[in-house]
């Protein structure tokens, strides 16, 4: 009969293995193809929204950009918060010796720590999506002010990154569920991380053609989405 420790080294690794595969082989295609992918599709979508607000002249729809980016950070920092909660709760519970004699193992250890470890990464991300989109409420408002206002390319490049860590905080998350489910055992770690890449595939695949915004070119429109992800995951280093 196999032992729950030796399941533990096997099944965990192979649902790690695919959840990280799989997200690896999403940045290939963000990086090469984003048209195919939803959050390649979103960023030409923002970039298309960024210029037309740009062009804008009435007060009403500055007003409605300014109104839609804070709507962004609030959902960012309501998010972040819940986060750290998260985590602080774990903190709390292992360190206070409520945890059961069971939660002293190396192995649940190592558990509560990549817990928390993927609650903080995801606090993290939220909390620098809602300060890029914070610094583009700013370019959007400067941008109104004449000759002299900067380019609509740094509201853009502060959106797109905005956007771009709110799904790096949702990816953390999505690894603290599986991490999650492994506290009940690692057959139910490695069905989630299945479950998981199974709905994730559909949901991050498009097949939506790339519609040409007035004012974003043709030849640069699919280039640019790969291009501001790319610079957005550098930020991260």
């Amino acid at each position: 009969m196999i032992s729950k420790g030796s399941m533990d080294l096997v099944l965990v690794p192979c649902g790690l293995a695919i959840m990280v595969g799989y997200h690896l082989l999403l940045l290939y295609r963000i990086l090469r193809h984003p048209h195919t992918t939803a959050i390649g599709y979103e960023n030409h979508n923002k970039l298309g929204w960024v210029q037309r607000m740009v062009q804008a002249t009435a007060p009403e729809e500055t007003a409605l950009a300014l109104s839609v980016i804070s709507d962004n950070i609030s959902a960012s920092t309501t998010l972040a918060s819940l986060c750290i909660a998260l985590g602080s709760l774990i903190s709390a519970w292992v360190s206070s010796g409520s945890a059961p004699e069971a939660a002293l193992t190396t192995t649940a250890a190592v558990k509560f720590t990549s817990l928390l470890v993927c609650f903080l990464a995801s606090f993290t991300c939220f909390i620098q999506s809602a300060g890029h989109y914070v610094h583009a409420s700013f370019l959007m408002s400067a941008l109104q002010g004449g000759p002299d206002a900067p380019p609509a390319s740094h509201a853009q490049r502060a959106v797109i990154r905005g956007g771009n860590f709110w799904a790096l905080g949702l990816r953390a998350l999505y690894f603290a569920t599986a991490l999650l489910m492994w506290v009940f055992g690692p057959v139910a770690m490695l069905a989630c991380s299945v479950l998981t890449v199974t709905v994730l595939c559909l949901l991050d695949t498009s097949s939506m053609p790339l519609h040409r915004h007035q004012g974003l070119p043709r030849s640069t429109a699919r280039s640019r989405a790969a291009r501001e992800r790319s610079q957005s995951l550098g930020a991260l280093f």
